[in-house]
């Protein structure tokens, strides 16, 4: 359960103050993250894994918009 550890790191891991490059690899963080739980989820539909799965998303989506906002200007 080495992803739930990371996972919980990175939902505690602070937004304010990150370059874009940070903003970058915490995005792709999240993804490998997300997809790491999603294959054991397939296995054991653990409900308390989808939970985890939604708030990794929801910081990543924050993330994302944060991104295309310095993107596009």
């Amino acid at each position: 359960m080495e992803l739930l550890k990371k996972s919980k790191r990175f939902l505690k891991q602070s937004m304010s103050n990150m370059s874009t490059s940070d903003r970058i690899s915490a995005s792709r963080e999240a993804k490998a993250l997300v997809l790491g739980i999603n294959e054991i989820y397939k296995k054991s539909k653990d409900p308390n894994l989808m939970n985890v799965m939604k708030l990794i998303t929801l910081k990543k989506r924050k993330i994302d918009k944060r991104l295309r906002g310095h993107l596009t200007a």
